[in-house]
């Protein structure tokens, strides 16, 4: 199955061993000599836009900047416009990766990446897979969403056939299709799973009630992979109880490239080879290691498309390197949409409120999943899927966390539901604010 990706990505034009050797190349370098390497290569893709990106060239203006926090920050809205309109000089959309973005951020739009590029985002991934003894041959337990669409559709199942994977649809998680998930389970050699953390985490969770480890049914699986979706130190834990094997995160942002893989060391380690990724606060300026901010990403390959100083949609906060060329990722705070606004004018973000409540309705041993939706600024909405009603008993414990972790007198309101609408794409967020905005 690697040869078949390796001969239709290089039938394409995908130079793969280019991308390959310099991936090499540039991992080999010191400390002080990657740094050096870095900085230069982030202004030279400055340079290059400047001089043959139109779009880009008049988002900085007449003159290019010294300091690099003065360059102008590249948003989800700048881009939902025609793509050739944003495409540089000299290159054809035609000799392009061209993909779009799934709108879970509410700002879908069409991008653009050169073949380097995108061979060296490949590059990345088959190197971060490579530290688990996993590669494109290695089968592949995929929890993911589908387009419904007759093209798209046959096209991902064609994909699936080629990358050696089984698809698991996200969009039916009843007890019942997780029944049939597992059977599948019995009877095909998986070596790993992949695939959003909440759909993860919900078989996870389907298992552990039903008394299976999930090991001991398809003995071949040595790894779980989740990406997309926010996972928290719980969901972790229920991933490798229900599974019986590591769980590592992946963080990937699919106009850039891998973002961010746990290593074997333990760390979350930032992708420092095809991207520059920052920690900015409000005023776009970089904050101390160790502090929250919005995330900035800078696609250093990418001649297609001017992706310098990117706003991903996702906070977060970033632990410097030490010995390595690697800095990581300490932790992500969810998407910078995901902010409740409250009656004193205080802000929050949006996860807190599941932080505080999932605690306390886990220890129920009823609940299968939930989220939560702003209706007003005092009034949010707990849609929950569980095995019974919640006691009165257990909605004010959750009231009175709320209380005393956000500010007293919200209005909370708890909706129990069969099973909760996944979006096109699949991903479910924890937090939705329906306020509407001026």
């Amino acid at each position: 199955m690697q040869r078949l990706f390796y001969y239709i990505s290089k039938f394409k034009g995908f130079p793969l061993n280019e991308a390959a050797s310099k991936l090499k190349a540039i991992q080999a370098l010191n400390v002080e000599q990657f740094i050096e390497w870095q900085d230069k290569q982030t202004w030279n893709i400055v340079r290059y836009h400047y001089d043959n990106n139109d779009f880009y060239r008049k988002k900085v203006g007449s003159r290019l900047p010294d300091k690099w926090e003065d360059l102008p920050v590249i948003t989800k809205q700048d881009l939902q416009a025609p793509l050739h309109t944003l495409i540089s000089r000299g290159i054809s959309l035609k000799e392009c990766y061209v993909s779009n973005t799934s709108g879970s951020s509410g700002h879908p739009f069409f991008f653009a990446k050169d073949k380097l590029a995108h061979a060296m985002t490949w590059a990345v991934i088959m190197d971060r897979y490579a530290l688990y003894n996993l590669d494109f041959g290695s089968k592949q337990a995929r929890f993911y969403g589908i387009p419904k669409e007759f093209k798209g559709y046959w096209k991902e199942k064609l994909k699936d056939v080629m990358m050696n994977r089984v698809r698991f649809s996200v969009f039916d998680l009843s007890d019942e299709m997780m029944a049939r998930f597992l059977e599948v389970f019995k009877t095909t050699r998986f070596t790993y799973l992949y695939g959003y953390t909440n759909s993860l985490v919900l078989f996870a969770r389907y298992l552990i009630k039903s008394g299976v480890v999930l090991k001991k049914i398809c003995p071949s699986i040595k790894l779980c992979i989740s990406t997309s979706e926010l996972c928290t130190p719980e969901d972790h834990a229920l991933l490798e109880a229900g599974f019986g094997v590591k769980h590592i995160r992946e963080y990937g942002v699919s106009e850039t490239c891998l973002t961010g893989f746990d290593a074997p060391d333990g760390k979350w380690r930032l992708t420092e080879e095809t991207l520059y990724n920052e920690v900015v606060d409000s005023s776009f300026h970089p904050v101390n290691y160790g502090e929250e901010g919005t995330i900035l990403s800078t696609s250093l390959f990418n001649k297609a498309l001017p992706m310098i100083r990117y706003q991903v949609g996702d906070m977060g906060i970033f632990r410097d390197r030490d010995t390595s060329i690697y800095r990581s990722i300490d932790k992500l705070l969810g998407r910078t949409n995901d902010t409740a606004l409250l009656p004193s004018g205080k802000r929050s973000p949006g996860l807190t409120f599941y932080y505080i409540s999932r605690s306390i309705l886990e220890s129920s041993g009823v609940l299968k999943e939930f989220i939560i939706r702003q209706v007003a600024l005092d009034h949010f909405v707990f849609d929950v899927v569980a095995d019974r009603e919640l006691t009165v008993e257990e909605i004010n414990n959750v009231k009175e966390k709320i209380d005393l972790y956000m500010e007293p007198g919200l209005k909370l309101t708890v909706n129990r539901v069969e099973k909760i609408e996944r979006p096109a794409s699949g991903k479910l967020k924890h937090f939705y604010s329906e306020l509407k905005t001026s």
